[in-house]
């Protein structure tokens, strides 16, 4: 299936998130479409697949001129979509999911079960993607589950595959299954378009590459073996280094003890299962693991968000489980949490009162219980421009911020207050790489300046980058801590609940 998108132009209000795009996807070729957080990637993949109408321009499908009113549109075309967040019921088999909108009705009424499983079973065989049909969704690994939603749109002859940061939550061995797997659909004479902002993955699957910079195609028809240095400023414009310039850890004291914490949930059943570590002065500690190990639900626990815990968690000699998120606060612990949007910000609020959300109520920013607008406007402004809030001024609302200014936003508020230690989960999600650049350089600024330093993350080059010591987390443990000179493979072996060699 050969696509055209021919001047394709989207506006949000006075935004335009597509501003005349022209690109071209071939079939037998996979196409990555690169470029920073809110270059219109996402904007461009959805009027494709009918979720959005352009204002202006049109779709050819094989030199035809096609308008497509929904993703039911799209999906008769041969245009299938595997969004980043999958689109699975968890308790419903593979071939339930599968048949989920599409579904075969024999007499009297009833489904017929078996066509989908045999279904399954053909595409399954035909692509190298081995799935068991009757498998339950919420029993499979993550890479599993990806493969299904793949299962989805090809057992619909999708001839065009659009994938959304296909590798966002995989570990590295199946990051490289699924590479290989969308060789093969390549190979089959498929269309695949691969949006994703790891360069690294890029330059080994992508057979061209185009780079969308403010709504603009700034770059066409780029070659793979294009450098991730010369692709970097591609996407954000300017130079950016991919390097973290990290100083020698100059190690201190043990500043956070955790000892046999375990973390339960409304059942009973253990999250986090008798986990037991230690973080100092002058180190960073990355948490290393595919998402729903019990990370999230570990963090929230040293931050006092999460009453259903045993174990022990002291800040130097001060036993803090059991106290309030504020009284962890107060006594110098730092908080990023994974979810800038819900946890992280006030969206309503203007970007002053976020930057001292937890302390507004205390001097210099009120005194006698009057608050001190001036001041807090004052911090605000003085901290969007140490760190590069890209806003007009202090009294913008952080709701319509993009997702790295956001970030930033988050991360001045939590390290313009005296800190002992630092935790920071998952810092980088959704961020262009200029913004992960910055968002890198401020952990280390912290560690320099002797902060104990706790990075969770899913995303391995960031845990190689910022990590003097990695600790891997399976199933709720624990599986080891090393050293960040293990190779990728064994990491991922650790990640998979395997044991490294």
């Amino acid at each position: 299936m050969r696509l055209e998108l021919r001047g394709i132009t989207k506006r949000f209000g006075d935004l335009v998130a597509n501003d005349d795009i022209s690109v071209t996807f071939e079939p037998g070729q996979i196409h990555a479409l690169l470029g920073e957080n809110g270059a219109g990637k996402s904007t461009l993949m959805n009027v494709l697949y009918g979720l959005l109408t352009p204002d202006a321009g049109e779709i050819y499908v094989d030199g035809e001129p096609v308008v497509f009113g929904d993703p039911a549109g799209a999906i008769e075309a041969g245009i299938g979509m595997v969004h980043q967040h999958f689109m699975l019921v968890p308790v419903f088999s593979v071939a339930e999911n599968v048949e989920l909108g599409a579904e075969s009705v024999g007499a009297f009424g009833f489904l017929k079960a078996q066509s989908a499983a045999d279904a399954v079973r053909r595409v399954s065989s035909e692509y190298g993607l081995e799935v068991d049909p009757n498998a339950i969704v919420e029993d499979l690994p993550v890479g599993i589950q990806q493969r299904v939603e793949i299962i989805k749109a090809l057992t619909r002859e999708a001839e065009c595959l659009i994938l959304d940061e296909p590798t966002a939550v995989l570990t590295p061995q199946e990051t490289d299954e699924l590479l290989t797997i969308i060789r093969g659909l390549r190979d089959a004479g498929k269309t695949i378009v691969m949006i994703t902002h790891k360069l690294r993955e890029v330059r080994e699957a992508a057979d061209v590459i185009t780079v969308i910079r403010r709504g603009r195609v700034v770059a066409e028809s780029v070659s793979p073996q294009t450098s991730q240095s010369q692709l970097a400023a591609l996407m954000v414009g300017r130079d950016v280094s991919l390097v973290v310039d990290k100083p020698e850890a100059a190690v201190g004291d043990e500043v956070l003890s955790v000892s046999e914490l375990s973390v339960y949930d409304v059942t009973g059943r253990a999250l986090v299962d008798s986990v037991s570590f230690q973080v100092r002065a002058g180190e960073v500690l990355c948490i290393a693991g595919v998402q729903g190990n019990g990370q999230s639900e570990l963090v929230e626990a040293l931050v006092g968000l999460h009453e259903r815990s045993s174990g022990a968690v002291s800040l130097g000699e001060v036993r803090i489980d059991g106290a309030s998120t504020k009284r962890i606060l107060d006594m110098g612990v730092g908080y990023v949490p994974e979810d800038r949007e819900h946890d992280g910000l006030v969206g309503s609020f203007p970007l002053a009162h976020n930057m001292v959300l937890d302390s507004i109520n205390e001097q210099p920013w009120s005194r006698f219980g009057l608050i001190d607008y001036a001041k807090i406007n004052k911090h605000g402004a003085d901290l969007i421009e140490q760190f590069d809030v890209r806003a007009r001024s202090a009294d913008v609302l952080a709701a319509t911020l993009s997702g790295g200014n956001k970030q930033k936003v988050v991360l001045a508020r939590e390290m313009s207050r005296s800190l002992r230690v630092l935790i920071a989960s998952q810092p980088t999600r959704g961020l262009d790489v200029g913004s992960i650049e910055f968002v890198h350089r401020q952990i280390i600024e912290a560690r320099q300046s002797g902060v104990a330093v706790i990075v969770v993350s899913t995303e391995l080059d960031e845990v190689y980058a910022l990590a003097d010591r990695i600790a891997v987390m399976y199933a709720g443990t624990i599986a080891g801590i090393v050293d960040p000179g293990i190779s990728r493979d064994d990491l991922g072996l650790l990640m998979a609940g395997a044991v490294a060699s």
